[in-house]
């Protein structure tokens, strides 16, 4: 959906670590007061920012997932969260900026009986919301393992919230996401200029929430494949994503504060300080990938594509491949699910016998099309990439783990958390160990320091129940 942002911004600056609780325990809005209008695509923005941001002030995920390094601070791509608090930032976020909202907007609409709108039409709109509510709460858990659920967003009530079992939480989500994907109803309105994604298509969230629904299936396969089963057959029954315009996405403004995050960090900043990391360029120079001159810049020479050895000291900007030229753009979309990843998803199902439609290549080689296409704009580009033995289902290296998530990997180029998540889960591609530090991709964020020490109760036993609080430590889906 390309159309302008309409957003009423509603944002709070993190000031320092130290002032996180305090940010986010401050009812510093009332509901009366603010209409779900404008909470709604404030929230919206907040969410699909936090995603999309690549500052190292607030998100490691281009390291995790290898796509980039840095060429002065390197302390971030050798998995150091601690010095800019990294984890303190991504939670506050979610939790403040976006779960808040949303929880205010879901409020709003629950106490507007008598104000005209169509009963449906308000069920409508609190499902847009749930949906919303399920992906934020479903990033936190995927990102820290247990965390504030049932206690949490009490803004004035409870200040030091219990952390839930992360297992929990996904069970509870998934019930959730049922309830909002069963109550929005096309027939009827919800929000509609306010809604930053579809524009008020209620056909499109459906599917958005039954795409969500297949990508948190597909998390239960190693830990309950009855349920991933169950689910992921459901999730296609009800309709999920069949291309590209299906995406779920926003459109940035070419001025700011609208602007991409992406643009913000690489030219209004008017630095030079990541470049492609060698990780992912190598493998795409194997492959002979068509995305190549997209996701780089050929700023070494036309077809020459060189990434800066990952988390080293040293990397050059001007002889390292850059981050593409469309990444300069300030109105480039931003994604939070796309149709892509759902046939990855779609593929793996099968593999794991899954009664989802097809077979496994046909949607791996749709996946790999729609990927192909979205940054090339070429089909013919994507039929002769798959027709290369290294890359066609077929021929390709390794068992269906590996030829899947390889794929699947280099398509998140621009989604880190979801290509960091794809290695967490499949275990491919293969990931360096960090060149300073000499430590593994980690498995999850560590808890925000400010917890351990204003809810320090809570942490110890969410510490306790994790087993450690490193990033090494695994959340509940993570076996491989």
């Amino acid at each position: 959906m390309k159309k302008l942002l309409y957003i009423f911004v509603i944002l709070f600056g993190i000031s320092s670590c130290s002032d996180m609780n305090e940010g986010l325990n401050t009812d510093t809005k009332k509901p009366t007061d603010v209409p779900a209008e404008t909470l709604f695509p404030t929230a919206t923005k907040a969410l699909f920012d936090e995603m999309v941001h690549p500052s190292v002030n607030r998100s490691a995920f281009r390291f995790f997932g290898q796509y980039w390094t840095a060429t002065t601070y390197t302390d971030e791509p050798n998995y150091n969260l601690r010095t800019r608090g990294i984890p303190e930032s991504h939670w506050l976020e979610l939790y403040r900026d976006v779960l808040k909202d949303l929880k205010e907007t879901s409020e709003i609409i629950a106490n507007s009986e008598g104000s005209g709108e169509a009963p449906e039409v308000l069920a409508n709109k609190s499902a847009m919301a749930e949906i919303l509510t399920v992906y934020a709460y479903h990033v936190l858990v995927d990102s820290f393992g247990d965390v504030p659920y049932t206690e949490a967003l009490q803004v004035l009530e409870n200040t030091t919230p219990v952390y839930d079992d992360d297992a929990a939480v996904y069970e509870d989500l998934t019930v959730r996401l049922d309830n909002a994907i069963s109550t929005l109803n096309p027939e009827y309105a919800g929000f509609t200029s306010a809604d930053l994604i579809y524009g008020g298509d209620i056909e499109s969230w459906i599917k958005l929430g039954n795409s969500l629904k297949l990508r948190m299936a597909l998390r239960y396969a190693d830990v309950d494949n009855a349920k991933a089963k169950s689910m992921a057959e459901e999730a296609v029954s009800g309709g999920v994503f069949t291309s590209n315009d299906d995406n779920a996405t926003i459109q940035y403004d070419p001025g700011a504060p609208n602007t991409n995050p992406i643009w913000e960090v690489q030219v209004q900043s008017g630095r030079t300080d990541f470049v492609a990391a060698n990780t992912i360029v190598d493998k795409m120079n194997e492959l002979e990938d068509p995305r190549r001159p997209v996701y780089f810049k050929q700023n070494l020479g036309e077809g020459v594509y060189d990434g800066g050895s990952f988390a080293a000291r040293g990397n050059s900007y001007d002889n390292s491949s850059q981050i593409g030229a469309i990444f300069d753009e300030p109105t480039l979309e931003g994604i939070i699910i796309e149709y892509s990843e759902v046939e990855f998803l779609l593929a793996e199902a099968i593999e794991r016998g899954y009664a989802v439609g097809g077979t496994a290549e046909e949607h791996y080689n749709n996946a790999v099309t729609a990927s192909v296409e979205y940054w090339t704009e070429s089909s013919s580009e994507a039929s002769a990439y798959l027709s290369n033995p290294d890359v066609a289902y077929s021929t390709a290296q390794g068992d269906w783990k590996e030829k899947i998530a390889t794929q699947k990997w280099i398509s998140l180029f621009n989604r880190p958390f979801e290509g960091w998540t794809t290695y967490r889960r499949l275990g491919y591609p293969e990931m360096q160990v960090t060149a300073l530090s000499k430590l593994p991709t980690p498995r999850r964020y560590t808890y925000p320091v400010a917890e351990a020490s204003r809810n320090t109760e809570n942490y110890n036993a969410a510490v306790t129940a994790m087993g450690g609080d490193e990033l090494s430590t695994k959340i509940f889906w993570d076996v491989e």
